[in-house]
């Protein structure tokens, strides 16, 4: 695995995947959408703490400043 998100890309998805914890913890989402929400949180975290997306390889992206 090359990592293939920059910094700005990480810290993004870490205040997006707060957010969506947030939202859960004051219950404004419930249901369905709050487990989707968490899991997508989960994701996020996950690819931030490792700086790699799998999503991103296929497509050939990478917010990584090197080309790796």
């Amino acid at each position: 695995m090359k990592t293939n998100m920059g910094i700005i890309d990480r810290v993004v998805r870490i205040v997006v995947a707060l957010v969506f914890v947030g939202l859960y913890f004051a219950n404004v989402v419930t249901g369905t959408l709050a487990i989707v929400l968490l899991v997508l949180a989960g994701v996020f975290t996950l690819t931030s703490l490792v700086g790699f997306c799998p999503l991103y390889w296929p497509l050939g992206i990478s917010t990584w400043g090197k080309k790796k």
